[in-house]
């Protein structure tokens, strides 16, 4: 491996330690209610999200919950001698996409079928690290 192409290598290895994420694949909720509460924690710190989340009614918002909780115990798992409470760790993307759809036949009038479609939604969490107070 050529001289740059190592420091290059280097660069975004250091670049990466700052961040973990998790992510939820075929959860059986649609995307749309997925997405109203993944829109609260956007941006917010880890302690602000964790709170949000268990005291929201929603049924999303349990799944989040536990999500986050994986992102950050993967960032933990990346940056062994680094503190989590010092290290002011936020929500940095949140990203919800459609998954698989379940596609099901309803008994509609006069003989007819209607189709039933069970979503579902993969979810990925980045956790990020300010970097400000790491150096």
């Amino acid at each position: 491996m050529g001289s740059r192409k190592k420091q290059m290598a280097d660069a975004i290895k250091e670049a990466k330690k700052h961040v973990a994420f998790a992510k939820l694949n075929n959860c059986p909720t649609s995307p749309r209610k997925m997405r109203l509460v993944a829109d609260l924690v956007r941006g917010e710190k880890v302690e602000n999200a964790l709170n949000i989340l268990k005291f929201n009614q929603k049924e999303a918002s349990g799944r989040l919950e536990k999500l986050l909780l994986s992102a950050i115990a993967n960032w933990q798992a990346k940056n062994e001698d680094a503190d989590v409470e010092s290290a002011e760790l936020f929500v940095k993307e949140i990203k919800v996409d459609s998954g698989s759809m379940l596609k099901r036949l309803r008994p509609a009038p006069q003989g007819r079928a209607h189709r039933i479609r069970k979503r579902s939604n993969h979810v990925t969490l980045v956790v990020g690290a300010n970097n400000n107070t790491q150096a």
